[in-house]
């Protein structure tokens, strides 16, 4: 089985991967967008996004769906961090899994965005890859895993 960083630990990845052909996906398969829309049941269902497909379908039933996973198809994509940010804003509180062309270094930044699993190219070392989690100790900007500035979280310690 593949392996995936989630929730800051080396894990094996259970979920059968995306298969755009299939049409009827079995239960903990991952499926498109277009799969994902014609289940009946979405309880327990895993989703992924490909650049350009924004989230809006989804939030109508963000409690049932356990895994988002959105596709960085190039690296110089960002739109992935937005979709990864709105459905953390919106209230998805599952997996939300970043796959395809990112860079370790983005990591940290992908985290900030809500992102809590990875799941990187194959020739990137996942125990490096890990410790880059922990980059910087300390954030100026709001963001989903730090709502308040740096200013702000100041002000609060002194009072």
């Amino acid at each position: 089985m593949p392996k995936i960083i989630k929730d800051g630990t080396i894990t094996e990845d259970n979920r059968a991967r995306i298969d755009p052909e299939d049409s009827s996906p079995g239960q903990g398969q991952i499926c498109t967008l277009q799969q994902w829309q014609k289940l009946t049941d979405k309880q327990g269902s895993a989703v992924q996004l490909e650049p350009g497909q924004e989230p809006a379908p989804l939030l109508e039933c963000l409690e049932d769906i356990e895994l988002v996973v959105i596709n960085f198809s190039v690296f110089t994509d960002g739109r992935g961090f937005s979709y990864g940010r709105e459905l953390r804003e919106r209230g998805y509180s599952g997996e939300l899994r970043a796959t395809g062309h990112f860079i370790r270094d983005q990591l940290t930044y992908l985290g900030r965005c809500g992102f809590n699993s990875f799941d990187l190219q194959e020739n990137i070392d996942l125990h490096e890859a890990l410790k880059s989690l922990n980059d910087f100790s300390e954030h100026y900007q709001a963001s989903i895993d730090s709502p308040q500035p740096l200013f702000r979280r100041r002000e609060n310690a002194l009072v």
